[in-house]
C-alpha cells in the first residue's frame, strides 16, 4: 500500500527550511526583485513598485471556487485567495480593479493563515493562491503558521508565467501545483499588451523550472491533482497567443503529458482597446482552431472546456 499523500511544504517545514526561506524572502523586499520587473524599490518602507502592493499583503477575495480546471474543482471547489495587486498588468485583464486598481483589504499574516484554515475545514481540495509572485514572502509567512495550525491540503501557485528563477527556487520544496498562464510567444504581442517584451523568454524558462521541480501533474483515483504543472493558455484574437507555439514548445520542451487548459473566456476588459487586435471577442471558429492546434503538436491532456 502506497503512503498517505502529504503536501511537499509539511516535510520543509519539519526540517526548519521553510523558516529560512521565508526569512530569505522578507530580505528581498527591502530591494525587491521578487519578479522580473526587478523594481528595486524598498517594500518594507512603504514603497511599491508596478505590483502597487508595498510591504503588507492585500487580498480581495477567499472562497471555494467552482470555475477553476477540473482536478482542482472536485466536489468541494478549489480554495481560492485573491491577490490585490500584479507585476504584469496585463491591458486586457479580466480582473481590472483587482490587478490594476488594488482593491482589496490589507491583511496580516495571521488572518492569511486563518483563510488557509478555513477553506480546508470547508473542504477545499487546495489552497489556490491567485496572482501571487509578488507576495511570496508574505505567503511563505503565513504559511508557517497556518502549517502550525494544520494545514495539510497541497498549495496552488495560480499566476501569470512572468517569473524569477530565484523566487521560483525560494519556492522549491513548497508549491504543490504550479498553474501558470502561457499568454504571449510574441515579443512585441507582450510589449503592446503588457510593457514586457521579456515575457516569452521568461515565461519559458519559468515552466521549464516549475516542472523540474514537480514534474508531470499528478491526479488521484478521485480526480483531484495532488502536484504537478498546470499550463493555461487564454486564446486571443487574431492569434495573438501564439497558440500552435505554445504547444509545440510545452510538447517538445516541457513535457508531452503536461495538463493544459486551452480557455476560450476572452472578453475585451480593462484597457483592451489599445491594441487593435484585442478590441472584441474571441470567435468559435478561433477557439476550436487553438484546441485543434494543441492537439495537432501533441498535447493530449486538455482540461474540458
Amino acid at each position: 500500500m502506497s503512503s498517505p499523500y502529504r503536501p511537499a511544504y509539511m516535510e520543509t517545514h519539519k526540517t526548519g527550511k521553510l523558516a529560512e526561506k521565508t526569512r530569505r524572502a522578507h530580505e528581498i523586499l527591502k530591494d525587491c526583485t521578487l519578479c522580473p520587473r526587478q523594481c528595486r524599490v524598498n517594500r518594507t518602507a512603504g514603497e511599491a513598485g508596478i505590483c502597487g502592493i508595498a510591504e503588507q499583503m492585500m487580498v480581495s477575495g477567499c472562497h471555494p471556487h467552482f470555475g477553476e480546471e477540473t482536478p482542482l474543482v472536485g466536489r468541494h471547489g478549489s480554495g481560492t485567495i485573491f491577490m490585490t495587486g500584479c507585476s504584469l498588468t496585463c491591458c486586457f485583464c479580466q480582473n481590472w480593479e483587482i490587478s490594476h486598481e488594488c482593491r482589496g483589504e490589507p491583511v496580516t499574516a495571521q488572518q492569511a493563515a486563518d483563510m488557509m484554515m478555513e477553506l480546508q475545514a470547508l473542504g477545499c481540495h487546495n489552497i489556490n493562491f491567485v496572482t501571487p509572485t509578488h507576495v511570496v514572502p508574505q505567503i511563505l509567512f503565513a504559511l508557517e503558521k497556518a502549517v502550525e495550525k494544520g494545514l495539510h491540503i497541497p498549495l496552488v501557485y495560480n499566476c501569470g508565467g512572468y517569473e524569477t528563477q530565484e523566487t521560483l527556487r525560494l519556492l522549491e520544496g513548497i508549491i504543490d501545483i504550479y498553474m501558470p498562464d502561457l499568454k504571449f510567444m510574441d515579443p512585441d504581442i507582450a510589449s503592446r499588451a503588457c510593457d514586457a517584451p521579456d515575457y516569452p523568454e521568461t515565461a519559458k524558462a519559468a515552466l521549464k523550472e516549475m516542472h523540474r521541480q514537480v514534474g508531470d501533474l499528478t491526479i488521484d483515483p478521485g480526480g483531484i491533482a495532488l502536484r504537478g504543472l498546470l499550463v493555461r493558455h487564454l486564446v486571443l484574437p487574431e492569434n495573438l497567443a501564439g497558440t500552435r507555439e505554445a504547444m509545440a514548445f510545452i510538447v517538445k520542451e516541457i513535457s508531452p503529458d503536461t495538463y493544459v487548459n486551452v480557455m476560450s473566456q476572452y472578453r475585451p476588459m480593462g484597457h483592451a482597446a489599445k491594441v487593435p487586435e484585442l478590441a472584441r471577442p474571441v470567435g468559435p471558429g478561433e477557439y476550436r482552431e487553438a484546441v485543434n492546434a494543441a492537439r495537432e503538436e501533441g498535447i493530449h491532456r486538455l482540461d474540458r472546456p
